[in-house]
């Protein structure tokens, strides 16, 4: 006699993953399913959705890091389940955020005395960072202010258009107008002689960036400096700068370390900058130093008991990881001085590479800056050709590379640009195969039919077309002028990108 068994639906141990009907039915996705699904199954379908993620280290958008060793990687997995505010119970770790702290302090050339330890703290990013600086900037021009007995409900900060969103978000979430200074064609810095014009009795500071989002460019903080003091001493202000070196920070003291950007420079009281980018750790670490215990008021610090001894927090978020605190120091000690300064040499001769590169297909100008973050932003140098740098940018998706392409800030918002950011695992091989790349998406593109003006939609023209005139008076007929035409061209490829990717958002 033959026995058979027969198996419930449930049971999964005689199925492979993808036979199995976890597999075969479409999970809930905005509701909590019903019943739990097998651990294999769970993983194997968030992961076969996830391969349609881009590649990290193809990114070429971003600045932050995306390898780190091996055994940097095993002591954050060690670490990943630590909650970094409970103090009482991993010492430890707050001694490892202690030491960055006053290792970066140094490399920022604090001035602090023999034993005196250093004032900061770690982020989550510099966006915390760049909230938690303009906040004591925010509180010690109202405490001054309420001691003149002057009103202090309008302060100010002073930055360049360039500047990055979190600054936006500083200025809206904590009732402070920003003021910013427009950039220009071939400048796409804060003019420093411009920034100390907008500078009045209400402004609690200015804002430089060493390492510009858009060109990667430093501003001139000496400069700033120098104007700041000279208007200081004439109204007897005493307006302050801070300096967002998200990415500049750790370039700037191993590149160019006679730079004056600092705490060399008196008005430069607080400096950010993002370890997760050129700090050479995963996403989700930054550090914000002030130069003195007096430049952060002491009713923004909250003290806590640290096993019998007082432990003082400054921070926005709460709970938090240990992990990237921890691959910092690993890093700091790890690479050291020498070490930090041949990753930001090849990351500086790579970004080189690729900018000759380009250059020798004479189909390019150079933006960005050799002094400056390692990155290479470039534009067409001939947009009558019928394609432009958001067809670049979605063509080079075809070979893997996802590089950014953008306009420029208000009074430059014609120039359109690509960027590539050169980080730590981003070889020369790989710069040298993104120029073979991008010649071939330039003959592909060369070999499209030429696609006229007059043939090109664009929203709020009459029939949705771009042409190469505009009807005057008496039904006369004006031609446009080059930069006109340029400008609508580069507006309908942006909404034409922009529409794509809302398209592909639309798809859960």
């Amino acid at each position: 006699m033959v026995l058979s068994k027969i198996f419930s639906q449930s049971d999964v141990s005689m199925h492979s993953t993808f036979a199995s009907r976890y597999v075969r039915e479409s999970l809930p996705r905005y509701k909590m399913p019903e019943n739990s699904i097998p651990k294999e199954a769970a993983f194997q379908i968030i992961n076969d959705e996830l391969m349609l993620d881009g590649k990290p280290r193809l990114n070429l958008a971003s600045f932050v890091t995306t390898w780190m060793e091996p055994e940097c990687d095993k002591l954050i997995m060690d670490s990943i389940n630590k909650n970094y505010v409970d103090m009482d119970e991993y010492p430890v770790t707050t001694e490892l955020q202690n030491r960055c702290v006053n290792m970066i302090a140094h490399l920022f050339n604090a001035p602090l005395g023999e034993s005196e330890a250093a004032v900061g703290v770690g982020t989550v990013g510099s966006s915390e960072a760049i909230m938690l600086a303009g906040l004591a900037f925010k509180r010690k021009w109202q405490n001054k202010r309420k001691a003149e007995g002057k009103p202090c409900d309008k302060p100010n900060i002073v930055t360049g258009a360039n500047v990055q969103v979190c600054w936006e978000k500083f200025a809206r979430y904590f009732e402070v107008e920003l003021k910013e200074v427009k950039l220009t064609e071939d400048y796409y810095v804060m003019d420093p002689a411009k920034a100390v014009e907008l500078v009045d009795e209400n402004t609690i500071c200015v804002a430089a960036i060493l390492g510009s989002t858009l060109n990667g460019e430093f501003e001139d903080v000496k400069l700033l400096n120098d104007l700041l003091l000279e208007k200081n001493k004439i109204t007897g202000w005493d307006t302050p700068i801070h300096v967002d070196a998200a990415s500049g920070g750790f370039i700037a003291p191993f590149l160019w370390p006679e730079l004056e950007w600092d705490f060399r420079l008196p008005l430069v009281k607080s400096i950010n900058v993002s370890g997760h980018k050129y700090g050479l750790v995963y996403a989700g670490v930054g550090w914000v130093i002030w130069r003195s215990k007096e430049d952060l008021p002491e009713e923004l610090i909250f003290h806590i008991n640290y096993l019998g001894s007082d432990q003082p927090t400054f921070t926005l978020n709460f709970s938090k990881g240990s992990s990237q605190i921890i691959a910092q120091y690993y890093q700091l000690i790890r690479l050291g001085y020498e070490g930090y300064r041949n990753v930001m040499d090849n990351c500086h001769d790579n970004a080189m590479v690729l900018k000759e590169g380009l250059e020798k297909t004479g189909r390019f100008k150079i933006v960005s800056k050799d002094i400056g973050v390692p990155l290479v932003a470039f534009s067409l140098k001939d947009q009558n050709r019928g394609h432009n740098e958001f067809e670049i940018a979605e063509t080079l998706r075809r070979f893997g590379w996802i590089v950014p392409a953008y306009t420029m800030p208000a009074d430059a918002k014609h120039i359109t640009v690509l960027r590539v950011v050169i980080r730590e695992d981003f070889s020369r091989t790989l710069a040298e195969r993104l120029v073979l790349d991008i010649t071939k998406v330039m003959h592909e593109l060369d070999a499209l039919p030429a696609k006229p003006s007059s043939k090109m939609s664009i929203n709020g023209n009459e029939n949705g077309k771009i042409s190469g005139s505009l009807e005057g008076k008496n039904g006369t007929v004006v031609k446009k002028t080059a930069m006109e035409t340029q400008r609508e061209i580069t507006t309908y490829w942006k909404n034409f990108v922009m529409a794509k990717k809302s398209d592909k958002n639309k798809i859960c």
